[in-house]
């Protein structure tokens, strides 16, 4: 049986999967940060992973932070994963993230995550310029929202219309 913060996981995971590919409904988007991690030095591949990773991690630390459930995720407004991810040290993003996952992919993804806060100098750049990309995401699908604070719920919605697999 799965518990509620494996089931927590798995939609923060979710939300990270979604979120360039939403972006991206404007290919100009996708080129842009392509560029972007082309001059940062960070392989394409890698960076847009750990921007994936990024917003898993950041809204779990929101979740983790607020006692939510995993349906209390739905709830939680893009905003505030977009503050979350640049204004909390890398490290306390880490707290409370589950010791195995369910998806080799994602435990992969968080170690990767891990190493480059451990190995701090320019990685720390990195991070720093990705939790940039990242909260520029959140914004541009929070602005396209026809509602007030768009949440997850709203996000995971438009992944759905867009038939985004979960």
């Amino acid at each position: 049986m799965t518990s509620d913060h494996d089931t927590l996981w798995s939609r923060c995971a979710y939300l990270g999967r979604v979120l360039l590919p939403l972006v991206d409904q404007e290919p100009w988007r996708q080129a842009r940060r392509h560029e972007n991690l082309q001059n940062w030095g960070i392989d394409t591949a890698v960076g847009e992973r750990l921007i994936e990773v990024f917003a898993a991690v950041a809204a779990h630390a929101v979740a983790v932070d607020a006692s939510m459930t995993a349906a209390g995720l739905d709830e939680l407004p893009l905003r505030t994963v977009a503050e979350v991810a640049t204004s909390k040290q890398d490290f306390e993003l880490l707290a409370g993230l589950p010791e195995t996952f369910a998806d080799d992919r994602d435990g992969q993804a968080v170690n990767l995550f891990r190493l480059y806060i451990y190995k701090s100098g320019q990685y720390s750049l990195q991070l720093m310029r990705l939790s940039t990309e990242l909260r520029h995401a959140l914004i541009i699908l929070a602005e396209r929202s026809s509602t007030p604070s768009p949440t997850c719920a709203d996000v995971f919605r438009r992944a759905a219309e867009a038939g985004l697999s979960h």
